[in-house]
């Protein structure tokens, strides 16, 4: 597919977009096990998919899955002995804290170690080369904490996304990062529900396992656009687990769809907010 013209957008006040990076789109939840991490990595891959150049960066510290969804392995080159060439995989760049450590090496920090090292990925990774990358998708832990805050206070960011499963639970705390992302001023270009529906293989019965409307209520709430529902698919958890995430190794599947439908809606919404102001972008120091 054809590549397109992306815009910078506005992002929070007394900030401004950084030199290789057009727009940086967070994806948070409210709680651990909702899926966000698999979702951030298939929405990155749908997006790409659209002609568009984009990159992942594994802001989880502590918990670090990109790469394994990715199928990535080794470390990333660093040209200079400072800036960090990013690691590609089916079609996009990655940057994780999990490229650089041994797998079973356990992040034993306390928060300003933690977010030092985010900004540090961030700013000295040389994403997107000369070209500069469209779209890079920044994978969140779960919650409200120091990597959220710095995200927020430091680094551009033109819009949020929030990830919640149907049941009361998940939405109680998504609600909280929504109100979150409000406080900071950063935008939340809407929310999209994991896990909505289930379709048994051997009979086509569907089942909402974890209720239904959840989402859909919240929007309502606060607002917001419903970006998309994705299906509780054990072919995504199969593909993900084998570094060969669904959008890539079954495009035509329901599930690679609903990606797909996601990352369009996501990109509208994007498109939507008002456009950066022409001026020097930023620098992280």
């Amino acid at each position: 597919m054809p590549s397109q013209t992306i815009h910078a957008h506005a992002v929070q006040p007394n900030l401004s977009p950084l030199p290789r990076v057009r727009n940086i789109i967070a994806i948070g939840s409210g709680k651990g096990g909702v899926g966000k991490s698999t979702t951030a990595v298939n929405l990155a891959l749908a997006l790409a998919a659209e002609g568009v150049r984009v990159g992942i960066l594994d802001a989880d510290i502590y918990g670090p899955s990109v790469p394994a969804m990715l199928g990535l392995s080794g470390r990333p080159d660093s040209p200079d002995g400072k800036a960090i060439e990013p690691m590609r995989a089916h079609g996009i760049e990655a940057m994780s804290i999990g490229l650089l450590v041994d797998q079973d090496t356990p992040m034993i920090w306390r928060g300003p170690m933690a977010t030092s090292a985010l900004t540090q990925l961030l700013g000295e990774t040389l994403w997107g080369g000369e070209e500069g990358l469209d779209y890079l998708i920044v994978d969140l832990p779960p919650g409200t904490g120091d990597i959220q805050l710095t995200l927020a206070q430091k680094i551009p960011v033109a819009g949020a996304v929030i990830v919640t499963t149907p049941q009361d639970i998940a939405t109680l705390d998504a609600r909280k990062s929504l109100k979150m992302f409000e406080k900071v001023q950063v935008p939340v270009l809407g929310l999209i529900e994991n896990m909505a529906v289930h379709t048994c293989r051997e009979c086509g019965h569907v089942e909402h396992l974890f209720g239904q409307g959840g989402a859909e209520r919240m929007a309502a709430q606060y607002g917001v656009p419903l970006l998309g529902s994705l299906p509780l698919d054990i072919g995504i958890r199969e593909q993900g687990d084998a570094g060969q995430p669904v959008v890539v190794a079954q495009p035509d599947s329901p599930a690679a769809r609903a990606y797909r439908e996601a990352a369009r809606n996501l990109s509208a919404a994007l498109a939507s907010r008002p456009r950066a102001k022409p001026g020097i972008a930023s620098s992280l120091v």
